[in-house]
């Protein structure tokens, strides 16, 4: 707190100054300590609580964590540990196209740096807490990385998974040195050329394993500028490697030691930095600059102006502009100028609590990006297009429209497309208030989007959902959503799209019912299909319907909210349409895809499904209901007998059924093949437990659960 204090109040430079003297203070002291008398009290007071020592060997709830040692980067430990396999990335960058290029614009970079990293993230099978720090604005970024303090920051595979699915890169790690630790590091790193080859080497094998897209490289020490050219070695080296092993990556530079070896923020591009910049794939510009200096770093990089990021901190400290509620004013001058931006930190809503919620200030935050930046990614861009609002956060999950547990959970790699809502600052009372919301009933996962207010009975409201570029072909576009709604409200779609010449037609996909009035107002109206499903939870709807527009770009998806007719009872038509009624209805997911394409799982049969690390122990579970109770740890791994990797799924849930009992339990979510079961209390008298492995799709579609994967396991008493 202390550190998070000054560096709040002080420039980095001014604390790094603080940090010396104190040093040389505390050496001073040291020195008196044999001659001092601490009294006993004071001493135990001091002692901290010892805590077990972390043992990434043994297994346990999976977790995300960094490398802290350049020992253990060294040896190659973290492929041996037991929580490896887990924080695999399972989800690809979905475009543009390989080999990924970047766009030829100025981009923007977002650093994450909330609360020391690693908190309710870590949790890489998910954690309990629905009010966990997320973000979900990924439409407005090109880049996201992932940060803390420790030598080696590994992303957790939620963030990765969550980027990858909105187009973003990740170029997470985060390899940094600093203070006088970190001087001691860097040093035994750039000892000989070839010790900062071999780093670098592990670097890139750590991030062509875990599937994430690159390292920022973070030297915030001072250099014997004897090591320089070694340090150019390990940048060069590194950059070329992940080139290598992962197309498109990304190698980028903070703006801290130079090519002299000093620690020296240069808060622009300049001749002691481009050293590194040459070698590199960009420089993260430290963010006390001045308002001519991002005009400056273009003129030195060239043709290269957009790999500058100039950095702008959200707390801030020094930062031009102001950061915080002013963010915008540093974003306009960097885009004027014609290079990127770096933002860092903007868990600074959520760590300073901005009023009057976390989700509300939020929005209202990144809504002053995308005034200043505007929008950069945009879906759908490819077949098949699946959405159901998941935020990866909730306080209850469905599956296909039935809710399977009431458990409050976060996990981001559950995160959906997400809606490209505009957030309104002062919404005028009475009106359509549209947000994505975790307490209505959810289609798929935890979340939806509800539109809620007061509609008038011959007036519509629409508003945007996605911003897309998508080319239709010859085969017409399969449309399918989900819709609850209460009284007479309705919910349809409307579908804009754009000839190669720019010609506009929009389409409306609506209730039948409502087609003569509200249909005019669209080039063209069609009627959905209503598809029946007796295991879908009453009151949810869904319509299907095909679109055939050849050779067009689909350009925006829009809700449209309207009413049915003859809801005037007990009050006169003039009175009905001057006032309106209440208004409530939710969107649980939308699917576009080919009009033949049917979603085809593999079958159970051809799974394979097993079981390791048994271990059974007496039940301490206050969930346990009566004596003889057992609770059992197992890890689960399943895969396709075939061998064949290229299967398109999003997720799996993970069930058991407890033999003896009627019931069945969901155990969670899990994005790679493989889910660890901690502590699942067994009540005496059940014979054997079925875990099932529920597969689904990136449509959206999941196997039923009678048809789906399962392996069984004899309990032991």
């Amino acid at each position: 707190m202390l550190i998070r204090f000054l560096r709040l109040f002080l420039g980095r430079q001014t604390l790094v100054a603080l940090y010396n003297l104190l040093q040389s203070f505390r050496k001073k002291f040291r020195s008196l300590l044999p001659s001092m008398a601490i009294p006993e009290a004071d001493q135990e007071q001091d002692q901290k609580v010892s805590e077990p020592v972390f043992d990434p060997s043994i297994p346990s709830i999976p977790i995300s964590y960094p490398i802290k040692t350049l020992e253990e980067l060294h040896s190659g430990a973290y492929f041996d540990s037991f929580h490896y396999p887990f924080n695999k990335s399972s989800v690809p960058l979905q475009f543009p196209s390989p080999p990924f290029p970047l766009p030829n614009r100025p981009r923007l970079l977002v650093c994450h740096d909330m609360q020391g990293g690693y908190v309710d993230d870590k949790w890489v099978q998910g954690g309990s807490n629905p009010d966990a720090y997320s973000i979900w604005h990924w439409y407005l970024m090109d880049v996201f990385v992932y940060f803390s303090h420790s030598l080696v920051t590994l992303p957790p595979p939620c963030w990765t998974n969550a980027a990858h699915r909105h187009g973003v890169k990740v170029v997470l790690g985060t390899f940094i040195t600093e203070w006088d630790e970190g001087r001691a590091i860097s040093s035994k790193l750039l000892e000989t050329e070839d010790s900062a080859r071999l780093y670098a080497e592990r670097l890139a094998e750590l991030a062509a394993a875990l599937g994430f897209d690159g390292w920022l490289i973070n030297m915030e020490v001072k250099l014997d500028v004897m090591l320089i050219p070694n340090m150019k070695e390990f940048v060069d080296h590194l950059t070329r490697t992940m080139h290598s092993l992962v197309p498109g990556s990304l190698v980028i530079w903070y703006d801290s030691v130079t090519i002299d070896g000093d620690l020296d923020w240069q808060d622009k591009l300049t001749e002691k930095n481009k050293p590194f910049f040459d070698i590199s794939d960009g420089i993260f510009i430290n963010y006390t600059w001045k308002k001519d200096y991002p005009k400056l770093s273009a003129e030195v990089a060239g043709d290269r102006k957009f790999d500058v990021y100039m950095g702008i901190d959200v707390f801030g400290r020094n930062t031009y502009g102001g950061g915080q509620w002013t963010t915008n004013v540093a974003l306009d001058v960097i885009k004027n100028d014609n290079v990127s931006a770096a933002i860092f930190a903007p868990g600074w809503v959520y760590e300073t609590k901005q009023p009057p919620d976390f989700r509300t200030a939020q929005d209202r935050w990144w809504d002053l990006v995308e005034n200043s930046w505007g929008a950069v990614q945009n879906y759908p861009r490819t077949l098949p297009f699946y959405s159901s609002f998941d935020q990866g956060v909730g306080y209850h999950i469905s599956v296909d429209g039935q809710q399977v547990t009431d458990a409050s959970w976060n996990n981001i790699s559950c995160q959906g497309f997400q809606a490209l809502l505009k957030y309104v600052d002062d919404p005028k009372p009475g009106a359509i208030q549209v947000l994505v919301d975790f307490k209505q009933p959810s289609y798929n996962g935890g979340g939806n989007i509800t539109f809620r207010g007061t509609l008038q009975d011959n007036a519509y409201f629409e508003t945007r959902v996605f911003i897309g570029e998508l080319l239709l072909g010859g085969e017409p576009l399969q449309v399918i959503y989900s819709v609850k709604s209460e009284g007479d409200s309705l919910l349809g779609l409307s579908l804009h799209f754009f000839s190669p010449m720019n010609d506009k037609k929009t389409v409306i996909v609506i209730a039948p019912w409502e087609t003569d009035e509200l249909s005019r107002k669209f080039n063209k109206a069609i009627v959905p299909g209503r598809v029946t499903d007796s295991e879908i939870e009453p009151g949810w709807v869904q319509y299907e319907s095909k679109v055939a527009m050849n050779g067009q770009i689909l350009r925006e998806i829009r809700a449209v909210c309207h009413k049915t007719k003859g809801t005037t009872t007990m009050r006169s038509e003039q009175k009905a349409a001057a006032e309106g009624s209440e208004y409530l209805a939710v969107l649980g997911q939308i699917l576009m895809n080919n009009s033949d394409h049917n979603s085809c799982l593999p079958p159970s049969t051809s799974w394979e499904v097993t079981a390791e690390l048994v271990q059974w122990t007496a039940s301490s579970s206050a969930a346990a209901d009566s004596e003889g109770s057992r609770a059992v740890s197992l890890k689960i791994n399943w895969k396709l007998k075939d061998g064949n990797t290229a299967f398109a799924h999003s997720k799996y849930n993970v069930y058991v059924a407890k033999l003896g009992s009627s019931s069945v339990q969901y155990l969670g979510v899990a994005a790679v093949e493989a889910f660890y079961v901690s502590n699942l209390v067994v009540p005496s008298g059940v014979s054997s437990l079925k875990f099932i492995v529920q597969v689904c799709s990136i449509d959206g579609s999941s196997q039923k659960l009678d048809e789906s994967p399962y392996f069984e396991l004899d309990v032991e008493y």
